[in-house]
């Protein structure tokens, strides 16, 4: 499937994404994904591959600025924490991102979608709070707490977030907190929760980093790909 780097601007700072299918003939929709806190990297890019090869032209987003990859997850907490440090610089990196998809040639702007992986999925979530015109949101092992957690009230997308049942940096408390957020919208909402599955549950490449919060879980993976596709149909089907 074709890429290209897309760059574009958020205030001074220089972003380059990777733009994934994005040769359309008649409009339709498309997707921005922000990869986890490390940058735009291989999973990030082959999940994209995939997305485009259904479709659906997707823009892996760029988070930090000059498609920076972190050299290490040292690195990438630094970076992570930098951005969420300032929840309205956050939400603006993500809204560059979803404005650069949506001028591309053949992109319907009725039709758009954000979902992301870690602390890619948390800033999917954040852009949904900030209001932006998305048709689904989908977070797979991301953070659910919220700076501002009743913007919640805001999210005009159908919401799908992922969890692993498992996952050690996620607390139940956490967890309940969000659902109790949801539940005072009137948001169409859905958490599903897989046994067994701990953080970064989608990414092959979590078993090599000797992390024991991170780890693959092929049917967790599937599933959840299987539930964000069923979310995509209904979405941008009502979209249409």
């Amino acid at each position: 499937m074709a890429s290209t780097t897309l760059q574009y601007r958020d205030g001074d700072v220089s972003l380059k994404g990777v733009l994934v299918g994005s040769e359309m003939r008649t409009a339709g929709p498309a997707i921005v994904l922000f990869p986890d806190a490390r940058g735009v990297g291989a999973h990030a890019i082959e999940c994209a591959g995939r997305l485009a090869g259904l479709g659906y032209p997707t823009l892996v987003a760029d988070l930090y600025g000059e498609g920076l990859l972190a050299r290490d997850m040292t690195q990438a907490g630094e970076l992570m924490r930098g951005l969420r440090a300032d929840v309205d610089r956050w939400r603006a990196r993500a809204r560059a991102a979803l404005e650069a998809l949506s001028l591309q040639d053949g992109v319907d702007r009725s039709r758009l979608a954000a979902l992301g992986y870690c602390f890619g999925g948390s800033t999917a979530l954040e852009l949904a709070r900030s209001g932006a015109p998305l048709a689904a949101v989908v977070s797979f092992h991301s953070g659910l707490a919220s700076p501002r957690p009743s913007d919640a009230a805001n999210i005009k997308a159908k919401v799908l977030v992922c969890h692993g049942a498992a996952d050690p940096l996620v607390s139940p408390a956490e967890v309940a907190a969000f659902k109790e957020e949801m539940g005072r919208t009137k948001v169409d909402w859905q958490l599903h929760t897989y046994g067994g599955a701990v953080h970064a549950f989608t990414n092959p490449e979590a078993d090599n980093g000797g992390i024991p919060a991170f780890a693959y879980n092929e049917a967790a993976d599937r599933r959840s790909w299987t539930a964000m596709l069923a979310l995509l149909r209904e979405a941008f089907a009502s979209g249409s």
